[in-house]
């Protein structure tokens, strides 16, 4: 264990915001020194019912700040369209950010806070949970083994009667869920997506005002194909929270039920065993990485954590992309959705010191790995 735990603002305490609460009063390498709600009521009952009664709370980081709080980093569990305004404000005031996902609700709020970071100097990270399943760090080992991939597929059947916005959203499942199945598929791929083509449709039955389902083709490097077969209204025989994937590989094949060990089988029939570490899971998982990332950025080394700022982009890209496919009906390049983005951040930056880095940029495809 470090000298003294990484000191934690955590901004927001709905309903995911106790989860997150639960999560750091179960690792002793971090502490709550302060939780921030627009409702401090709200605040005041998440905070006792996770064993924080007395915390400092303030309805902004700002406040707990000027008050003399001292954090070492903020989480942030606040709704997607704060990610933006609470992020920048945190990085200005040279915290480093452990932030939900998705990052933004469009790339280029995405690029804004890229170019945040960079400015800042402090890092941004964005907790993509799914990355940190056990059996997952498994199927990636079996993958290694298997050689160069071809295909990977992953069908996703759920019939959840969420009710509120998610009901009238015109592209459910593709905004609120699809994220999780697609940023897997790059960090199970090991490759970047190029190009989407994407077909959203509602069935007849369906309980939601907009498409909850949809059938996706990604087109990643070296001619990997990644298909997407969704759907929020399918009930019955329904798949994992994670789907149900299946890889085709040159000297082998994997299949994960998204919740058990991973099954891999070589050419010549031999099974590849699937080993789950003892490692923290989902938001634990984050967690951890990213108050390592922090001490070890302290120290004075590199370290470029799942989820960093620059990484992350593509995956809320792939999302973009296979919208602007649904509507369209035509291919969708990624390299499309990130140029676009980038014009519009530069259009919508009101920051001078943040609108100088991402003019500073002489290729946005390179600032987010695409090439």
């Amino acid at each position: 264990m470090s000298e003294r735990p990484l000191r934690l603002i955590q901004v927001g305490a709905g309903g995911m915001g106790r989860a997150w609460l639960a999560a750091i009063g179960a690792d002793p390498e971090v502490e709550l020194v302060g939780l921030i709600d627009l409702d401090t009521a709200v605040a005041e009952s998440a905070a006792g019912a996770a064993g924080f009664g007395g915390v400092p709370i303030a309805t902004a980081v700002s406040e707990l700040l000027a008050a003399g709080v001292a954090a070492d980093a903020v989480v942030n569990v606040t709704v997607p369209r704060a990610h933006h305004p609470v992020n920048t404000a945190v990085l200005a005031a040279g915290l480093p950010v452990l932030c939900e996902k998705p990052l933004a609700d469009s790339v280029a709020e995405c690029l804004s806070m890229v170019a945040a970071a960079e400015q800042s100097g402090e890092l941004l990270m964005v907790s993509q949970s799914r990355r940190y399943w056990r059996a997952v760090g498994a199927l990636r080992r079996q993958l290694a083994a298997l050689g160069p991939i071809a295909s990977a597929s992953c069908q996703f059947s759920k019939a959840p009667h969420f009710g509120g916005f998610r009901a009238e959203m015109p592209y459910p499942l593709l905004v609120d869920m699809a994220i999780h199945q697609f940023d897997l598929a790059r960090h199970l791929i090991g490759r970047e997506p190029t190009a989407v083509f994407a077909r959203s449709y509602n069935p007849s039955w369906s309980w939601y005002a907009g498409d909850a389902s949809a059938a996706v083709i990604f087109e990643f490097g070296d001619g990997v194909t990644f298909t997407y077969d969704g759907s929020w209204c399918t009930p019955g025989l329904e798949t994992s929270w994670n789907g149900a994937w299946r890889f085709g590989a040159a000297r082998g094949s994997a299949v994960w039920d998204g919740d058990n060990v991973p099954q891999a089988e070589t050419d010549d029939g031999m099974a590849v065993p699937g080993d789950l570490p003892d490692v923290p899971e989902q938001i634990a998982g984050s967690l951890a990485e990213f108050a390592d990332a922090v001490r070890s950025r302290a120290a004075g080394e590199a370290v470029t954590p799942n989820g960093e700022v620059h990484t992350n982009v593509l995956s809320v890209a792939m999302v973009e992309a296979a919208v602007r496919s649904a509507e369209t009906g035509v291919r969708v390049e990624l390299a499309t959705i990130i140029e676009d983005a980038y014009a519009k951040a530069l259009d919508d930056e009101r920051n001078p010191a943040v609108r100088a880095v991402l003019a500073s940029w002489t290729s946005v495809q390179e600032v987010v790995g695409l090439v």
